[in-house]
């Protein structure tokens, strides 16, 4: 079943009497549990898309349907509520406040979602426990390496058990071997707890852990590659 349904997605910005088209005519379908990477070089319209896909921006025409939800037409509160129990986000930079420790930083959007303090303690140490960072709970950020800053952020992403988590290049920041780690993570999220990852990457070898991706060339798809488990087969040689 998809998850994700986009049909004739444009997205058209003013820049005073200048019409700039990021996204022509996108039309892409992903499915639950499905892991989908979007590549394409800078300018390509790839961020816009993940933006739309993130309910962070609205597209100028066509039509966008989440989970039988015509999110297309609903009001900012209502795309709030979405983003905030639907989805989990990950950025290039982490995001993380530098006041607050690892746990804390996971703590956040369960506040936000008036979470008990118990309760979000509790939930928050496991999303750490997941991501490898269970003896790191009282650490700053500041005392964290950047992959393992990385890994809190994915912690926060996941904390409220979210469907469908959204990654703008990941690893981008990050040394091979820590992004290899980060997408290791992301592979098992997928796999072991079926939720849905999109991202977008410039990098070729983090593309492949997708199960597909979506080249994006001037505002439009231009070609869909099948890579299933192509990934894998490369690790365990």
């Amino acid at each position: 079943m998809a998850l994700i349904q986009l049909k004739d997605i444009s997205r058209t910005y003013k820049d005073g009497s200048v019409s700039v088209k990021a996204l022509k005519t996108i039309d892409l379908s992903i499915e639950d549990g499905e892991f989908v990477s979007i590549m394409g070089a800078s300018g390509s319209g790839k961020s816009t898309l993940m933006n739309i896909i993130g309910c962070l921006d609205k597209p100028s025409t066509g039509s966008y349907v989440l989970a039988d939800q015509p999110v297309h037409k609903l009001t900012d509160s209502k795309l709030a509520n979405i983003r905030n129990e639907f989805m989990g986000f990950v950025f290039q930079q982490f995001h993380l406040i530098s006041k607050l420790s690892a746990l804390e930083n996971v703590e956040l959007p369960l506040i936000y979602q008036g979470v008990i303090g118990k309760e979000r303690k509790k939930r928050a140490t496991e999303a750490l426990e997941i991501v490898g960072l269970g003896k790191r709970t009282k650490h700053m950020p500041s005392q964290l390496s950047g992959g393992e800053q990385q890994r809190v952020a994915i912690a926060r992403a996941i904390v409220s058990n979210p469907r469908l988590i959204l990654a703008d290049e990941p690893t981008g920041a990050l040394d091979s071997k820590s992004s290899n780690n980060i997408m290791s993570i992301f592979k098992e999220l997928n796999q072991d707890r079926k939720i849905t990852i999109v991202q977008v990457t410039h990098e070729r070898d983090i593309g492949e852990y997708g199960d597909c991706i979506y080249n994006i060339k001037d505002g439009e798809i231009d070609n869909i590659e099948n890579i299933g488990n192509k990934r894998l087969v490369k690790e365990e040689k």
